[in-house]
């Protein structure tokens, strides 16, 4: 299909690929809408790509060789032993092909490859969505109403077009949260032999787990990026059963700090210690799936669509196969509900299947997690395929292989 004036709602990295796709299917003219002023490139956080899904998205022109990443080829599982610096290893994910990237340097380069001819509108806050039968208007804080024949809402887990679609849905609180935080890569590439230079490590506690990997800083550098999952303590605001914490406090923070000196191997505390409190991220864990993922003229990509707990390691994948099937059902169709119907098929099926296994890593990492002493390489492997298997072969851990079809 050619033609047609589409509007992207949300310009995070969904948002430029999902731009990128639209222009590239047939779109005459493509805009987007970042709420957020200036540039996003800020965004220190890490993200984990799995080399298979890259190699696929690399083909389809959304990443690129010349990306800033990091390497990682296994993945140590390890715990505190006594006063031993880096802890004892129980166990080991080899092959462990992912790379590591940065979440501002990655939506800095998708965002350069956006061509000049997309309208990317920063301080473009939408307030209303208002669909019909031949377009949809959206209203602009500024008091601006504009006509668009579709909209993509690509505006994260807090989506105002999935609101619209669906105002009964919203994403639920999985009862555990997120933190997060990067720290000088001097750190550990003064002390780490060579072997460490391309393992992530997870630190098993109880009551929940945190995996440190190192990750591009952006200028030519390297940071250690860390995340962290636990149950917040029940003293926190709205306590843990009740919903996530109202906001991240000097108290909050105290206790992950507490929890870390405690648990924590003296090494990899240290990694996660020496990020100062006030660039320490906190994030309340939610999943959610929609029945569908185009209703009408609006369609979802990315966290608008699904949320899915960030165990799974491929909420940017995810997005980005999300901006190529829309791109391959864009080329191949003649009307805007054949586009729908082709990305409806495809990724909401993906997006549910990511958020069971989410939810299934949740229960057993965080939730529930084991005595991670006492478990070796056996008990580890039994313990991860219950976790992960999949009639299909398929787990979906880092992202689910695309369809042959897609693109």
């Amino acid at each position: 299909m050619q033609g047609g004036n589409v509007a992207v709602v949300g310009g995070s990295i969904a948002g430029c690929a999902v731009a990128l796709a639209a222009l590239r299917g047939g779109a005459d003219k493509v805009s987007v809408l970042e709420r957020t002023t200036g540039e996003l490139r800020s965004r220190g956080v890490g993200i984990a790509m799995q080399s298979d899904r890259y190699t696929e998205l690399e083909a389809a022109g959304y990443v690129h060789a010349d990306m800033p990443w990091t390497r990682m080829s296994r993945r140590d599982w390890v715990v505190a032993d006594g006063e031993s610096e880096r802890g004892r290893t129980i166990a080991e994910q080899r092959p462990f092909d992912f790379r590591g990237y940065g979440w501002g340097s990655l939506w800095s380069e998708l965002r350069r490859r956006v061509p000049e001819e997309v309208d990317y509108r920063s301080g473009a806050v939408v307030t209303s969505v208002e669909p019909a039968d031949d377009g949809v208007v959206l209203g602009l804080a500024d008091g601006r109403r504009e006509r668009f024949d579709a909209v993509i809402g690509a505006d994260g887990y807090r989506s105002l077009v999935r609101d619209t679609m669906f105002p009964d849905l919203s994403p639920t609180y999985a009862g555990y949260l997120g933190w997060r935080g990067t720290s000088p890569g001097a750190l550990m590439e003064a002390a780490a032999p060579a072997e460490f230079s391309e393992a992530g490590t997870v630190v098993g506690f109880p009551g929940g787990h945190c995996m440190i990997y190192t990750i591009p800083d952006g200028s030519g550098g390297h940071r250690t990026n860390w995340v962290l999952y636990t149950v917040p303590p029940d003293d926190a605001p709205d306590g843990p059963r009740s919903g996530p914490p109202a906001e991240l406090t000097p108290e909050l923070t105290e206790s992950l700090r507490s929890l870390v000196a405690k648990h924590f191997p003296p090494y990899w505390a240290e990694a996660v210690l020496s990020t100062p409190p006030d660039e320490t991220l906190m994030q309340p864990i939610y999943d959610l799936e929609v029945p569908h993922y185009a209703t009408g003229r609006l369609l979802l990509a990315g966290d608008a669509a699904t949320v899915v707990r960030p165990h799974v390691g491929g909420g940017a994948v995810k997005a980005l196969q999300d901006a190529l099937v829309l791109e391959g059902a864009w080329r191949a169709a003649d009307s805007w509900e054949e586009i729908a119907d082709a990305y409806e098929r495809d990724r909401t099926a993906v997006g549910s299947a990511m958020v069971g296994l989410g939810r299934r890593f949740g229960r057993a990492q965080v939730e529930r997690t084991p005595d991670w002493a006492a478990m070796g390489q056996p008990e580890f492997e039994s313990w991860w395929r219950e976790q992960t298997q999949s009639p299909e072969g398929d787990s979906g851990f880092g992202g689910h292989a695309l369809r042959r079809s897609a693109g």
